[in-house]
């Protein structure tokens, strides 16, 4: 875990403007940063439980929601909130062409990350969508690759790029041979990551504000906006007499918790924890998906599902855990992470 400059490491780590692999070029400094170890644990327990709810609450939540406006309205009530409290902090209002980029970026993530994933969940169970969605790092890594930011990933990453997609295989294979399976809906779900891993790509390179808040706040109203666009010329209605408390509880949860909580408890764990130890929730939270939907939906929890679950999150770890050294090319201002919303709980 980096103690040195943190603020200025993770600055660097996720805009960027790092090189990792080989030895380091420059020498940092050093000044303490001591964070009581139960905050920590709280921190990284409320994104694991939170971000590994959400799929029993999008299930919920789109019982009796369409699933584009359901996605819509969570997106644009929390960026709207968000927006607000960045201005209150005192961020400046972005520019013009920024909310062009916030739009795209609304449209990989939210129109087609959490869009696809929400419709999906009305075929498949919460915990199997969970682990289709965790195919997440095994995309981002290929993606680097292609785009270069990846130099080579090496016998371990491949190795658990191979591994992921095996889970994924004996996760689905029998179901779909013995068409147990809506393929489209499962097919939507892996589009959703891999779509995540495509809009994280794409903040990463454009000149969206500085503050992550109203970053963040930006991407999900313009994705909010297009969700409830394209909720409504697909057809979808709210039907209020319809509408079940359940569904709008679970709603609500995803605003206040999924999206606002969970963000706000993940942008503090990025100033005060290594790279290595965030990446952790990638392969936690299926695992949580997956035990909720079975304890709280009644979803099936066969062998093949626990076995599925260990090979796919085995590749998780293959692809994200590595000794990483860092090169530093510039320094960055302190308290600045990044430029997107890079966080992938749904």
């Amino acid at each position: 875990m980096f103690r040195d400059e943190p603020e200025q490491i993770l600055a660097l780590l996720r805009s960027g403007n790092v090189e990792i692999g080989g030895p380091p070029k420059v020498a940092v400094h050093a000044r303490e940063h001591r964070v009581p170890l139960m905050h920590l644990v709280l921190g990284f327990g409320a994104i694991y439980l939170i971000w590994g709810s959400t799929y029993l609450g999008i299930r919920y939540a789109v019982e009796s929601i369409p699933p584009f406006l359901m996605m819509g309205i969570r997106h644009v009530t929390a960026g709207v909130i968000v927006f607000l409290w960045a201005r209150a902090k005192g961020v400046a209002w972005p520019e013009p062409k920024q909310w062009l980029w916030a739009g795209i970026a609304g449209v990989l993530l939210f129109l087609g990350g959490h869009g696809l994933l929400a419709w999906g969940e009305q075929k498949i169970p919460s915990g199997l969508a969970a682990l289709l969605c965790a195919t997440l790092p095994l995309w981002t890594v290929m993606i680097a690759r292609v785009d270069r930011t990846e130099r080579r990933l090496g016998p371990k990453r491949w190795a658990g790029i191979l591994l992921g997609f095996a889970g994924v295989a004996l996760l689905i294979g029998p179901d779909l041979l013995a068409q147990r399976l809506n393929l489209l809906a499962a097919g939507a779900a892996l589009a959703s990551a891999l779509l995540w891993a495509v809009g994280t790509a794409y903040v990463r390179r454009v000149n969206l504000p500085t503050s992550k808040l109203m970053s963040a706040a930006m991407q999900m109203i313009c994705g909010g906006v297009l969700l409830l666009g394209f909720g409504g010329f697909a057809g979808e209605r709210i039907h209020l007499h319809q509408v079940t408390a359940l569904s709008i509880f679970s709603l609500a949860y995803l605003i206040v918790f999924g999206s606002i909580v969970a963000f706000t408890v993940y942008t503090w764990l990025v100033s005060v924890s290594s790279p290595s130890m965030l990446s952790t929730y990638a392969y936690v939270n299926p695992a949580i998906a997956v035990l909720l939907g079975w304890a709280i939906a009644g979803e099936a929890l066969g062998i093949r599902v626990v076995l599925a679950t260990v090979v796919i999150v085995g590749g998780v770890i293959l692809v994200s855990s590595r000794r990483s050294q860092v090169k530093l090319v510039k320094v960055a201002k302190p308290g600045t992470f990044g430029r997107g919303f890079e966080a992938s709980g749904d």
